[in-house]
């Protein structure tokens, strides 16, 4: 034990006595990640593993976890996106295959919510404020739209972002009537603003950069008009930081440590984290002008920031933040793991050739864009209903002139990016 607290030290980098350590909640496989982790007090959270579609529960800030829900208990093929509460017992879990869930005895037991109309295809975000109120957002594959209960769950209205949004991944609120929203839409990543509970919203942001995605927001505890974006882009682009400091009417930018950002979580306004699906912890101690790889996690997607000396993360496990020294039993993790896909053709003539092996049930957006990153069209869109297949694709690329080009895979997974030559 001694040498494994020893090892555990290495692999963590300190701060102001505080070090980011991997818990002990069971290890993903295959690099697989959980996508999402909330916290209701310091010491009571949950986790949602994505791929491997369970539950966890911790009573005593991570140091020991209980599975309380897994896709076999509900019968079916899930894919977890994320977990919010309203309170320690009345919670909600998104899926990306079409269901959402609710709990009211803080996990112990899941049930579908059915009366939600029309149906949401998929639920990445959500948010709970107040004593009785939640958004849900959705969805990253479009199309874009919110629901809302204001009985804590009872009952839920659906609202159309299609005029403002072709997808949403992340939502927030302040108060019961102001919040944002953030996703995409034709000309880039976007941010929108709602001050009456989401009948109205206005673009606050966007990033002019066809393809790119606001994926995830962070309102500072303690400074609310400092809000924080993490934007995912796609090849040959950095993802970036994105910082507002007056509530979200001017915004600056910085470049994030890879373009397939996702994670962001911030302590103040100069100190805080991000990662994404091929990175672990990246830290800035000057709001985003640098950043240096702390050397622990990999495919973080969540940064749940409780206070300046606490704060959760999900990744391929689920870490904390703290100045504790825990006991986990392992601290290698394995890397993300990318999506099995092989070009059949490259340099290509007229017809641009490949295949997709889906292990599980997905869903999958595949986009094509130029050497400078340009959007140039979409070439499918589909949901993938069976497990363990290799689909063929072939489109046409007869009008492309000569060039180099690259072709992005977005899926429940990861977001990649393969360059091909047209000759």
């Amino acid at each position: 034990m001694k040498y494994l607290k020893l090892l555990v030290i290495f692999f963590t980098y300190t701060i102001y006595g505080q070090t980011w350590q991997t818990t002990s909640i069971p290890p993903n496989a295959n690099g697989q990640r959980f996508d999402d982790v909330f916290f209701l007090t310091d010491a009571l959270g949950w986790a949602a593993n994505g791929y491997y579609a369970s539950v966890y529960k911790t009573v005593d800030g991570g140091i020991t976890w209980t599975e309380q829900l897994n896709e076999s208990m509900l019968g079916g093929n899930y894919y977890f996106r994320n977990i919010e509460f309203l309170n320690s017992d009345i919670g909600f879990l998104g899926t990306l295959n079409g269901k959402v869930f609710s709990t009211s005895d803080g996990g112990a037991n899941w049930s579908e919510i059915l009366n939600i109309a029309p149906n949401p295809p998929a639920i990445c975000g959500f948010s709970a404020i107040g004593s009785s109120t939640v958004y849900g957002c959705g969805a990253y594959f479009s199309p874009a739209y919110i629901i809302k209960s204001t009985d804590s769950g009872t009952t839920w209205s659906y609202i159309d972002m299609s005029p403002h949004a072709n997808t949403l991944v992340e939502i927030k609120f302040l108060t019961e009537a102001m919040g944002f929203a953030c996703g995409s839409n034709n000309s880039g990543a976007i941010i929108l603003k709602t001050t009456d509970g989401g009948s109205s919203w206005t673009e606050i942001f966007n990033s002019n950069i066809p393809g790119e995605y606001v994926w995830k927001l962070q309102i500072l505890e303690d400074s609310p008009n400092v809000l924080f974006g993490a934007v995912s882009s796609v090849s040959p682009f950095n993802g970036k930081l994105i910082k507002s400091t007056d509530n979200g009417i001017n915004w600056n930018s910085y470049d994030a440590p890879e373009t397939d950002i996702q994670a962001v979580g911030f302590i103040n306004e100069n100190v805080g984290w991000m990662g994404g699906h091929t990175t672990g912890f990246y830290e800035t101690v000057n709001g985003g002008l640098s950043w240096t790889s702390l050397n622990i996690g990999s495919n973080l997607n969540r940064i749940f920031i409780i206070n300046s000396s606490l704060a959760y993360a999900s990744g391929t496990s689920i870490y904390k933040f703290t100045d504790e020294t825990l006991d986990t039993d392992s601290v290698s993790e394995n890397p993300s793991k990318s999506l099995s896909i092989q070009l059949h053709n490259n340099p290509v003539t007229s017809v641009l050739k490949l295949s997709i092996y889906f292990p599980s049930n997905d869903n999958m957006l595949i986009e094509l864009y130029d050497s400078k990153g340009s959007y140039i069209r979409q070439l499918s869109r589909e949901i993938i209903t069976s497990s363990k297949i290799q689909k063929e694709y072939s489109f046409p690329v007869d009008d492309l002139p000569t060039g180099v080009y690259y072709i992005n895979f977005h899926n429940n997974f990861q977001r990649q990016s393969l360059k091909f030559i047209k000759q």
